[in-house]
């Protein structure tokens, strides 16, 4: 896909987007993707051999190979918001393989599914493209309904399948968010034990999050936290949700925070809060990809160019997207992913 194309599907936005310059962090003080990140941000710290090789086969593989940067296809949501409703407007994904392929011909980084997914295919495609094993999900057979990540399978288990990385969800400000964070801290040690990266999902979820309308679980301050925690039980790369608002914190009245945060580290420009973001994951040592939300049809091409745009300015490593992938015709998907990457790949798109 050209540049003249991106700017296409940005359409009025593509001048606020791509021209702004940021007054807030700035991105001097960032480390960002580039073919020489495992070297200068992974080498220097306490990861072993094995979990550099591990991270190396990540970012060594697919359209984006060797650029710093992550196009990941996650599909974990037959269990996260039921196989029924996931795949009901394309059925060929109750069938994992399906799941394998579209990865590999969306020229992703890798595949990140759940524990079963990848164990009914591991011998066909593991030496084909890197895994990434979901070790938690949120259930939702339980009413009523309750944010509960639990535990599908081990490390270990996800080590036997060849797997390069395991993934886990948090649910910051959940009720079980101590045990969560116990929980995935433990499992992450085992995995640079084992030679495997970590991958955190890194969310916020609480109904008390939301106030006059405005859901604040998406919020840069409050996200921007949710990775502070992230990094510092050590993952490797931090999945969150694009913030489209601030100010959780002072709204809810709750934790801590400075007016600095609103008025010097952040400004309403989407950019800008996603670099807060970026600067919470030890500014961009580890890397922050954002998620590509639901799919809501037509949109969505040009919605998931637009996040792209915000979070590669903004010091950001990539996207990791699913459904508006996987719920539409599989040609479809591979070019919404290829158009993604294209964004990433673009030299003309640079840091704010």
């Amino acid at each position: 896909m050209s540049y003249q194309k991106i700017i296409d599907y940005l359409g009025k936005d593509a001048d606020y987007l791509l021209k702004h310059t940021s007054k807030t962090i700035s991105k001097e003080l960032l480390h960002v993707p580039s073919p020489n990140y495992l070297d200068e941000v992974f080498a220097p710290s306490n990861r072993s051999i094995p979990v550099l090789r591990s991270l190396a086969t990540l970012y060594g593989h697919g359209r984006l190979a060797n650029t710093g940067f992550l196009s990941i296809l996650p599909i974990d949501q037959g269990i996260e918001h039921t196989a029924g409703a996931s795949f009901a407007k394309n059925p060929i994904y109750f069938d994992p393989e399906n799941i394998i392929r579209l990865a590999m011909e969306g020229g992703c980084n890798a595949v990140a599914t759940t524990i079963g997914n990848l164990a009914i295919v591991a011998r066909k495609y593991a030496h084909k493209i890197p895994f990434v094993v979901k070790l938690n999900h949120n259930e939702l057979l339980t009413y009523p309904t309750k944010y509960e990540q639990i535990m599908f399978g081990t490390v270990e288990d996800a080590w036997k399948l060849g797997a390069v990385a395991v993934g886990a969800t948090i649910y910051f400000g959940s009720e079980g968010s101590n045990r969560q964070i116990i929980e995935v801290a433990q499992a992450f040690e085992k995995a640079h034990e084992l030679g495997m990266a970590t991958i955190l999902w890194c969310y916020t979820r609480n109904n008390a999050f939301k106030k006059d309308g405005v859901n604040y679980e998406t919020a840069a301050d409050i996200t921007g936290q949710a990775n502070h925690l992230g990094v510092t039980i050590q993952a490797d790369v931090i999945k969150q949700k694009i913030p489209d608002v601030n100010g959780g914190f002072t709204a809810i009245d709750f934790s801590k925070s400075s007016p600095l945060m609103y008025t010097q580290l952040a400004s309403d420009h989407p950019i800008d809060l996603c670099r807060y973001q970026v600067a919470n994951c030890y500014m961009g040592r580890i890397g922050l990809i954002n998620s590509g939300g639901e799919s809501k049809g037509e949109s969505d091409l040009q919605e998931a160019v637009r996040t792209a745009v915000i979070n590669k300015r903004a010091g950001g490593m990539g996207l990791i997207l699913g459904r508006k992938a996987f719920q539409r015709p599989f040609n479809e998907g591979v070019a919404l992913l290829n158009a993604v990457q294209d964004v990433y790949l673009a030299k003309e798109i640079d840091l704010a």
